[in-house]
């Protein structure tokens, strides 16, 4: 089958690229359109999991071990046939919205090569390192959770629906198998995770382990199975289901733990960064690369955050100067962390009821500087138990279609120690509206994007506009309260922090213990926060960098158009521009923003 496919992908582009090299004009953007589209078409196959994120249904029942030499050797063969069909097209001869797409393919197509050179998986839902299958952040044990109670982006709504489940859960078994033998490669290569991550990752694995299926998470969707099924496929699925759980995928949780504990953890590192790994300066300068999308080096974005750290900071001196706190910045951040007036909840419910108050308070303010908004719905959920605790608040984006919101999810381990001055409203402006709901939901919206263009996600793009948006709150009625803006500074400062330990980490100049002591020193985080934080950075090399380094250059964008432009820069349109076209590197919104502000001129 997979052989098959292939040759058909091959094919495909050999027969294209011989008529567009006749016809480069209005013809070739029709094969354009064609290439890409069967670009994605091939891809949700080979990234099956991707393609159920994406709301395709098409290959709901695959799950394939995505990480092994056999599988990213296809994925390889994939992205090399696409790459070499691009000498086929002459980019001057293409329209705007062809160009733009040219560009980005390009871009992409480079950009996953070079991650399969360096072990770097490119798959959008479970990517990783093929020595680390997955971590405690990363990875499918966590996203099976997610996927199978039923409420994920796994749809249970058919009994063809509940049978693709039954045969993407039976090949968790041989994905789990397969995750053993390439740990156990790394551990010959010397390539494998520090012991603290393991620690972490063990007890995530036995929760997952019951005595009984009634009692699993995986147990859910036959809890919610519809009414209008038939007796017989309900019978014959609880049964099905209740099997599948007690012999394979408990049994492969229970698996998977005991070998962490008995024979991954003690060959884990006791180093922190990847620079401890063989070739592990490369990989670090790729991974800088993939998630800022810049050239930047990591010495340049280390010095950037130790600048920024500064400059929010006298930021932070003068809002505890303003509500009369005695003591130095440290001090006021312990008050912050454990004054009881900045807990004030008992249940989760009113934790979620405060969230959807800043909605309500910033909702009047944001037609007045966004004029281009999404159709998709949005909810505000709490983030499930069996993950919370190791969870930071997160969005997960809609369907256009409406058959799946957008989520902001909230984890809330205790209600009655959720800090309010957490930074909850630049939490809200940054994972909801309008950072994540708009721009993924505008994106995915775009019917004139060619479907790779609707659905890819690049990290300075993407998180640099929602860390952009937090910026904009006083603008959206919001940071009222002098608190609150100190949990926005607190939020900003902390991205850059993030700049400052993320390299450190991983260039040797930061144990994991000095990079929590540093977080500490210039934020209002607890240490259990810090901890969760830096060791996420250890197993998400430069993923970190994304944000501060997105938000810097869109902030400089607007501000050089604003000085340009004088009384025609209008900031609801400055918006609509970079949002229209989607997530892409930074250097090709750059342009695309410059053609923009020549065209206002």
């Amino acid at each position: 089958m997979k052989k098959i496919f292939f040759a058909v992908a091959i094919l495909f582009i050999a027969a294209t690229g011989c008529n567009i090299k006749k016809k480069n004009n209005t013809a070739g953007n029709a094969q354009l359109a064609g290439m890409l589209q069967h670009y994605y078409d091939a891809r949700m196959q080979l990234f099956p999991l991707e393609a159920t994120a994406n709301g395709d249904v098409r290959y709901n029942n695959l799950l394939p071990a995505d990480f092994t030499d056999v599988y990213r050797q296809q994925i390889k063969t994939f992205f090399t046939a696409y790459n070499d069909s691009l000498k086929s097209y002459t980019r001057e001869t293409l329209n705007d919205n062809d160009k733009k797409s040219y560009d980005i393919f390009i871009y992409e197509m480079n950009i996953a090569l070079q991650g399969l050179d360096l072990n770097y998986l490119t798959s959008t839902a479970t990517g990783n390192n093929k020595y680390f299958p997955f971590d405690q952040f990363n990875g499918l044990p966590l996203l099976m959770g997610q996927m199978g109670t039923g409420t994920g982006n796994q749809p249970f709504k058919t009994v063809a629906d509940y049978d693709n489940w039954l045969q993407r859960a039976t090949a968790f078994t041989a994905w789990s198998d397969s995750a053993i033998v390439y740990f156990k490669k790394g551990i010959a290569a010397n390539y494998v995770l520090p012991k603290t991550i393991v620690l972490k990752m063990i007890p995530q694995l036995q929760a997952m382990v019951t005595d009984s299926a009634g009692k699993s998470l995986f147990y859910e969707p036959i809890k919610l199975l519809p009414a209008a099924f038939s007796e017989v496929d309900k019978s014959r699925l609880t049964e099905a289901y209740s099997k599948l759980i007690t012999e394979q995928i408990v049994p492969s949780y229970k698996k998977l733990a005991a070998f962490l504990q008995k024979v991954y953890l003690p060959a884990a590192r006791t180093t922190t960064g990847v620079n401890a790994l063989p070739a592990g300066a490369a990989y670090y300068n790729y991974m800088v690369k993939y998630w800022t999308t810049t050239s930047k080096t990591p010495n340049e974005i280390y010095a950037t955050g130790l600048a920024e750290v500064q400059r929010i900071r006298l930021e932070m001196e003068k809002i505890k100067g303003a509500v009369k706190f005695s003591g130095d910045l440290n001090a006021f951040f312990t008050f912050m962390k454990t004054d009881k007036q900045f807990m004030p909840y008992k249940t989760p419910e009113e934790v979620l009821a405060a969230f959807h108050k800043i909605q309500a308070t910033m909702e009047p303010n944001l037609k007045k500087i966004f004029t281009l908004v999404p159709k998709s719905t949005f909810e505000i959920r709490q983030t499930e138990a069996f993950r919370a605790a190791s969870a930071s608040a997160e969005y997960y984006p809609g369907l256009p279609d409406g058959s799946r919101p957008g989520i902001f999810y909230v984890p809330i381990v205790d209600a009655t120690k959720f800090n309010t001055t957490s930074g909850m409203e630049s939490l809200f402006l940054h994972e909801a509206i309008p950072g994540h709901h708009y721009q993924m939901s505008l994106q995915m919206e775009n019917d004139k994007l060619p479907l790779f263009r609707r659905f890819i996600w690049y990290g300075a793009y993407g998180e640099g506009y929602a860390l952009y948006c937090e910026s904009l709150g006083k603008e959206l009625g919001l940071y009222t309260d002098a608190y609150q803006y100190m949990g926005a500074l607190g939020d900003e400062v902390h991205r850059a922090i993030r700049l400052v330990v993320d390299v450190a980490m991983h260039t040797g100049k930061m144990t994991r213990e000095q990079a929590i002591k540093y977080m500490m020193e210039n934020e209002a985080i607890s240490q259990e926060g810090a901890v969760a934080e830096i060791e996420r950075y250890m197993v998400y090399p430069a993923q970190a960098l994304s944000y501060k380094t997105g938000a810097l250059k869109i902030k400089e964008l607007r501000e050089k158009y604003s000085k340009q432009l004088g009384s025609k820069f209008s900031l609801a349109d400055f918006h609509t521009a970079f949002l229209k076209d989607g997530c892409m590197p930074l250097e090709v919104i750059e342009k695309s923003m410059n053609e923009w502000a020549a065209l206002v001129k």
